[in-house]
């Protein structure tokens, strides 16, 4: 996964976590604006999420976060 992709998601993570606690759930869309302007970014993201981890469409953010920061 790209780098700017990784400090993207983390950086959402925690933000998710700070506003609304631990165990707040998120989906790869919340890393993008409601606009597809980044589509290849979107499928690598999907792809991470759906085809490589088999993550269920709402996730936990601190496993997301957890993930992400040990390279998985």
């Amino acid at each position: 996964m790209r780098e700017q992709l990784r400090k993207k998601i983390i950086e959402v993570c925690d933000q998710k976590i700070d506003k609304k606690g631990a165990d707040v759930g998120l989906s790869f869309y919340a890393f993008f604006k409601n606009k597809n302007d980044q589509p290849e970014v979107l499928m690598e993201a999907a792809t991470w999420w759906i085809e490589v981890h088999k993550l269920d469409h709402f996730e936990k953010a601190s496993k997301i976060k957890n993930m992400v920061l040990s390279g998985v």
